[in-house]
């Protein structure tokens, strides 16, 4: 016998070698032996046990998802029922007894074998002599029927030929019982060992048209049927389902979920990626065209990444292959989809998997570093890092080499509100104490829970509701309350800059806090009079904001009123407003309708008040 073990077990001709090797090699056996040695040699040096538990263990470890019959495919005549099974169903010591079976019985004496079968004509024209034999009536339903692209119904069958629904579908019957014991036959064998060629060449998932260009002969006719050879033959290609544009073994959604999984702890190089999807029983050579067909995955400069729907996650697998810190802009071009700049800039702001390390790129957080945090804030950290005064050509030097901020810039904001002069070229926060000093803090009149237009959100962060004005629209600077100022980390005297993507926003305080235009940003939203936006600024110096239009005249006054905290969603009863209302005001969760009242005649929320009657 001149065959060897990966002669009868196709997946071994194209798992790597580095992956067989660990669980294949055997001490009295030479290298590569499943390539290297005739199977009956192997089990003469290491026994037949053995030779068939390396097989049984390849199986479990690579092709659990693969019919066994796709394995080794003369489990489809020993025991069919079987062979349609998988090793994640049976378990590594089931397959291992059916492996044994067939390993003795191919090693029988060869008195006992039945003699190889050589093929006397071409394989169409055996397919063509096994259809000759039937009447017109048989063949037009195996044609149009068993073997066409688009079935004719039993229906249109039946009128056609004057005869029953039933007698059309016991005909069908009949060609189908006829096909299966012709192929049991010795007139069968060069098409039957053409099969399992076959499965061994197209792996666990190929693409259809891979099985028309097997061998020429495929899309040659058959002259008896009038229909490609390669349509017949697909039909004999059992536990293979059409997905798509390929032809996958067993469920093409499960082995397109394994895939996935392979990449589900990030980025992986290409060739890395090519070879871990070998595993599952692709080809190598049209691995990357399968990885491209999984949908949430996507070659991305040279590295396979998960690529599921959100905007987060495609930025984070994008940041994960670049390996470095990069723009919006450029995070928007390699996404390379329908997504605008603003939403990219939001999202990169509000998720704590990305840092902001410069003024106009992002990391992730994971790689660690300082964040940027506006120029005024860094000046602060680095007072705070000398120990509360510092030289500000120390300052100077310190930013400029690791921001892109100029050094006019930081002079600027160092001689500015917010910082005041200790000593020639030395500076500290304002309103800061000298050493060995206590400063006292800055405490508003009402706190930001008792500040108008003042809301909570659920993850504790407060936000100011801005309602669009002309002057608003017009450029014009607009007032804050104090309370929410302070609640920014501001005081008297104070100045904070607030980045967006269409510019930064200047707070100063000096007789009162004032924001400066947000027109830009109500120009990214088409805002108009009437419309409402709510703002923050988050711990990184970003202006965060929120667009609400105007309510429709429709809501109820419940409605309304849950409007201007910015809460959209429908409520079952005003108490459950009522409650929503006193948690986004500061109050406690269970505080009655008086108290959710009381809070907002404190505050001045007058028209919140007007639309629940009070």
């Amino acid at each position: 016998m001149n065959l060897s073990l990966s002669d009868l077990a196709p997946p071994l001709r194209w798992t790597s070698p580095s992956q067989i090797a660990p669980i294949a090699e055997e001490p009295q056996l030479p290298e590569a032996w499943w390539h290297a040695i005739p199977i009956d040699r192997a089990c003469a040096l290491a026994g037949t046990q053995t030779v068939a538990g390396n097989l049984a263990d390849l199986a479990v470890a690579f092709w659990g998802h693969l019919p066994l019959g796709d394995i080794l495919p003369l489990l489809r005549f020993s025991d069919p029922v079987e062979a349609e099974r998988t090793p994640e169903s049976l378990g590594r010591d089931a397959v291992l007894k059916m492996f044994v079976r067939v390993f003795e019985r191919l090693l029988e004496p060869v008195a006992e074998r039945v003699p190889e079968v050589r093929a006397d004509r071409p394989v169409p024209e055996l397919i063509d002599a096994l259809f000759a034999a039937l009447d017109d009536r048989q063949r037009a339903i195996a044609r149009d029927r068993l073997y066409a692209a688009q079935r004719a119904t039993l229906d249109e069958l039946a009128q056609r030929f004057s005869v029953t629904r039933e007698r059309i579908r016991q005909i069908e019957r009949d060609l189908r019982d006829h096909v299966e014991a012709w192929l049991g036959s010795p007139e069968a064998a060069p098409l039957v060992a053409h099969v399992t060629w076959l499965r061994g060449r197209l792996g666990s998932a190929v693409p259809a048209d891979d099985l028309t260009a097997a061998v020429p002969w495929h899309r040659g006719e058959l002259a008896t049927l009038n229909i490609p050879t390669w349509r017949f033959v697909r039909t004999l290609l059992t536990g293979y389902e059409q997905s798509d544009d390929w032809l996958v073994a067993g469920g093409g959604d499960e082995l397109r979920e394994k895939t996935r999984q392979l990449f589900s702890d990030g980025p992986r190089p290409l060739g890395e990626a090519v070879s871990m999807v070998t595993q599952l029983g692709v080809r190598e050579d049209v691995a990357e065209r399968w990885i491209l067909a999984v949908p949430q995955l996507r070659v991305l400069d040279g590295h396979v990444v998960p690529w599921p729907r959100s905007i987060n996650e495609k930025a984070e697998a994008v940041l994960s292959v670049a390996g470095r810190p990069l723009s919006p802009e450029e995070i928007q071009e390699r996404i390379g989809e329908d997504y605008s700049l603003v939403g990219i800039r939001n999202q990169l702001t509000a998720d704590e998997r990305f840092l902001r390390v410069d003024r106009n790129k992002y990391g992730l957080t994971r790689w660690g570093g300082d964040e940027y945090l506006g120029i005024r804030e860094m000046i602060a950290r680095e007072i705070e890092r000398a120990g509360g005064e510092a030289s500000v050509s120390t300052i100077v030097t310190n930013l400029t080499a690791k921001y892109d901020v100029s050094e006019s810039s930081v002079r600027a904001y160092s001689g500015g509100p917010g910082f005041e002069r200790t000593q020639r070229g030395w500076i500290r926060v304002a309103g800061t104490a000298p050493p060995g000093e206590v400063a006292e803090p800055y405490q508003p009149r009402k706190d930001v829970s008792e500040t108008r237009r003042s809301f909570r959100s659920r993850d504790g962060r407060w936000w100011h509701r801005v309602d669009v004005n002309a002057e608003h629209l017009r450029g014009s600077g607009s007032p804050l309350p104090t309370g929410f100022a302070a609640y920014l980390g501001m005081a008297p005297g104070g100045q904070l800059t607030a980045a967006t993507p269409s510019g930064d926003v200047v707070i100063s305080w000096h007789n009162q806090p004032t924001m400066g235009s947000i027109r830009n940003v109500l120009a990214d939203f088409k805002a108009g009079e009437g419309d409402h936006v709510f703002l923050t600024v988050s711990d990184g110096g970003e202006l965060l904001t929120r667009f609400l239009p105007a309510a429709n005249v429709a809501l109820t006054p419940l409605g309304r009123a849950l409007h201007l905290i910015g809460y959209t969603a429908p409520v079952n009863s005003e108490l459950e407003g009522l409650q929503l209302i006193g948690a986004r005001i500061g109050l406690p969760e269970a505080s009655t309708r008086d108290e959710v009242i009381g809070r907002l005649r404190e505050r001045g929320d007058r028209d919140i008040l007007g639309f629940l009657g009070v």
